[in-house]
């Protein structure tokens, strides 16, 4: 596992709680739904936050939410979500922990049209991530066209929490962007974690994923199974208010 020495890692990571995280997680392309899940999660509970508060809690919220087992979270009733606001390992904001076991319900229906969440969510990059070469941190967007258009798809599917900004830091979180600064030892390393697609994403499992069922043929709203991410979706909608590269802006949606 590629690690960076300090001077080289992304500026944003120099707190020493993200070095970790940094280094052997963030920006590697993920193709797992409990993982994915819980990067929903968390993205959303970020919202106004910093990554720094978020990451710390991590241990705290698999806890809480049953190692982001989606059925589990799914079953959250009234009680259970009462109990949650009390629960000091996590950000207790009521809209944040309600949305959980929405999110939940809405990731197993994608799952069931889908056959993953994971193959509907690649739909829009094509199963390649985006490459980016960014030398400085400023340059590093905090929303774009390509998070409106899951953003758009996702609430129209009853995700709550998922903005452009909220999604760009989830796309950026699970690799389907590359935005490790070129001066960042992990870029070459994440870079070259580039997952293959199958002929027919749409369709085709991923390493270790069971055949879809025919129901998963259709893609997301505005998507082209056949144009790289940027030229694949259209109509992005409205952008949600800037959540800063460095994670610490605010950006509720």
């Amino acid at each position: 596992m590629l690690r960076c020495i300090r001077k080289d890692r992304c500026p944003w990571a120099e707190a020493e709680i993200n070095h970790d995280y940094h280094d052997t997680e963030w920006g590697v392309p993920s193709h797992d739904d409990r993982h994915l899940f819980e990067m929903l999660v968390l993205e959303g509970a970020q919202a106004g936050l910093s990554w720094t508060t978020i990451l710390r809690k991590r241990e705290d919220y698999r806890r809480a939410f049953a190692n982001f087992d989606v059925a589990t979270v799914a079953r959250f009733d009234a009680q259970k979500l009462s109990a949650l606001l009390l629960d000091p390992g996590i950000v207790r904001p009521r809209l944040k922990i309600q949305s959980a076991p929405l999110n939940a319900r809405a990731f197993l229906a994608v799952q069931a049209e889908f056959g993953s969440f994971n193959r509907y969510l690649w739909a829009f990059g094509g199963g390649a991530p985006i490459q980016h070469r960014f030398i400085r941190h400023d340059e590093i967007p905090t929303r774009t066209a390509e998070s409106g258009a899951p953003s758009k798809d996702l609430k129209l599917r009853g995700f709550k929490f998922v903005g452009t900004t909220i999604c760009y830091a989830f796309m950026q979180a699970t690799g389907m962007v590359n935005d490790h600064l070129v001066t960042c030892p992990r870029h070459r390393h994440c870079a070259r974690l580039r997952w293959r697609p199958a002929r027919d994403f749409r369709i085709a499992p991923t390493p270790d994923e069971p055949q879809a069922a025919p129901c998963s043929s259709r893609l997301p709203s505005g998507c082209s199974k056949t144009r790289r991410f940027s030229g694949a979706c259209s109509g992005a909608g409205g952008m949600d208010a800037s959540r800063a590269s460095s994670r610490s802006a605010t950006g509720l949606s």
